[in-house]
């Protein structure tokens, strides 16, 4: 018998085939890899803002991933321990859906709150999501409140008079997110009017950056004129897709225009992020080991780091 023929020992097999697994196969990379990530994650907590900190998820461009990111982001930070409200400023209620909270149109609802001067306390909801983070749902009746607004008493501000009040009362949450609708309106302006923090989720793709440049524009005559303490604190990259040419050149333009606020995780197209919503969950919940799921918690942890250095 040559040397060549002498059967090799289970371990010698397993060690080979380890060895062509790792080396050669692109799922094995990207297994190895998201375990890595997912190892990284788990390393300590995430550290807590010393005050509340108000974001306005924003994008005058629909389709981009606001609502998405709202949901995924507030999930992904509650299952840290924070405690999380999402105030659903969007019409269609998708945010609501996502977080599994009930509005229907006779639910009281965040149109209550700034148009009818309800309470807030009264509106919030737990999301069954986790034991840490609430909602204020939207209904339909929020599509009328921007024709409502025009002739109401300071209506820029009604949204911020009624956050502020009710965490007055010593309701103590780590991080508010505000889902917008996709339009500069007044339910928008009220979101930007309540916030001191931007956060605008970018979809790598060429017509998500022709509209930026005026938003940037509209942020800056609100914080001039309405809101002096709002900033652009952070970008997200979402809807990304590594083998494009486009995706990674759109990934390398919002660098190099904005080397601060643009996060390092970068938001994958994901099946399983869009399937989530349908389920009433977040991709957090919904498959916490996908691909999704984890460039979320990446994002969340990088957005609670970089609050605690500031």
């Amino acid at each position: 018998m040559k040397p060549q023929d002498v059967p090799a020992r289970p371990s010698e097999r397993r060690a080979s085939a380890r060895r062509s697994f790792d080396e050669t196969t692109p799922l094995a990379r990207e297994l190895a890899d998201l375990t890595r990530r997912r190892q990284a994650l788990e390393v300590g907590t995430l550290p807590r803002p010393a005050k509340t900190r108000i974001f306005t998820v924003a994008n005058q461009k629909g389709g981009v991933g606001k609502t998405t990111t709202t949901v995924n982001l507030a999930a992904a930070l509650a299952r840290s321990g924070a405690r999380v409200l999402v105030i659903d400023l969007d019409p269609q209620g998708n945010a609501s859906t996502a977080l599994g909270i009930e509005h229907r149109a006779e639910t009281v609802s965040v149109y209550d709150v700034i148009v009818s001067d309800s309470p807030m306390a009264e509106v919030v909801r737990q999301s069954p999501e986790f034991p840490t983070l609430f909602c204020v749902p939207a209904t339909i009746h929020l599509a009328g409140a921007e024709i409502e607004l025009v002739s109401l008493v300071a209506r820029e501000q009604r949204l911020r008079t009624a956050l502020e009040s009710y965490l007055s009362t010593g309701e103590r949450y780590d991080y508010v997110l505000i889902d917008c609708p996709p339009s500069l309106g007044l339910l928008t302006i009220n979101a930007f009017v309540a916030a001191n923090e931007v956060l605008i989720p970018i979809q790598c793709e060429y017509y998500a950056l022709e509209g930026l440049s005026q938003l940037l524009r509209n942020i800056q005559l609100i914080e001039r004129h309405l809101n002096p303490v709002l900033k652009v604190t952070t970008i997200l990259l979402t809807m990304y897709d590594s083998r494009t040419n486009l995706a990674n050149q759109v990934a390398q333009d919002v660098r190099e225009h904005f080397p601060a606020e643009t996060l390092t995780a970068i938001i994958p197209r994901s099946v399983r992020i869009s399937e989530a919503p349908s389920y009433g969950q977040s991709v957090i919940t919904y498959d916490t080991n996908s691909p999704g799921s984890i460039s979320y918690l990446e994002a969340a942890a990088e957005i609670a780091h970089r609050g605690a250095q500031s």
